[in-house]
């Protein structure tokens, strides 16, 4: 197993790491160790990217895995919006469908022998969504102790990240049907 795949796995092994410490409300500064862990998870993705492209260490286990890393640490932290305020339990529904949806049209190419590797717009909503999530777990860690005026600029930042990320994500699960539809077609 090269080192860009190595960095997957363990983005995957991340992910309990991070649901124990945003579920340890004991620990104090619970949600700054959630990002922590989030943050070093989100920054494996873009690392094993440029080391694959970089050394030419590109493979299929590569483009199949890292994307669905990066849907199961979204997936979680999504979830986990939800109890604790941060996002409606639509917003979370419609990310998540679309999750389902891409991962479906890779199972039905995959199965023809095709590999559909994330496009830019995949790597646009997946960079925005990781930062919104960041954005959310550090404000709310420190949410208590800001003044109102700057707890609500910060929330109208959390609410714009939220809207941008969703944008993206309706933008990037169109764009996936749309350049995938004989694929489509062709399911049976």
């Amino acid at each position: 197993m090269n080192l860009p795949n190595k960095l997957t796995m363990l983005r995957i092994l991340m992910i309990p790491v991070f649901m124990v410490f945003v579920e340890l409300e004991v620990l104090p500064n619970h949600l700054l160790w959630a990002f922590v862990v989030f943050v070093v998870a989100s920054l494996t993705d873009m690392l094993d990217g440029k080391i694959a492209r970089k050394y030419n260490l590109v493979t299929d286990f590569g483009k199949f895995m890292d994307p669905l890393a990066d849907k199961i640490l979204v997936t979680a932290a999504l979830v986990y919006f939800i109890p604790l305020g941060l996002a409606p339990a639509w917003v979370v529904i419609l990310i998540l469908a679309r999750e389902f949806l891409v991962t479906s049209l890779r199972l039905i190419a995959s199965g023809k022998g095709i590999v559909i590797a994330a496009d830019k717009w995949g790597k646009y909503k997946t960079a925005t969504t990781m930062v919104w999530i960041a954005y959310s777990l550090l404000m709310t860690n420190f949410m208590q102790n800001m003044s109102q005026g700057i707890s609500s600029i910060c929330y109208g930042i959390h609410i714009a990240l939220m809207v941008l990320s969703l944008a993206l994500t309706m933008i990037s699960g169109a764009n996936y049907l749309w350049k995938n539809r004989a694929l489509i077609a062709q399911a049976k």
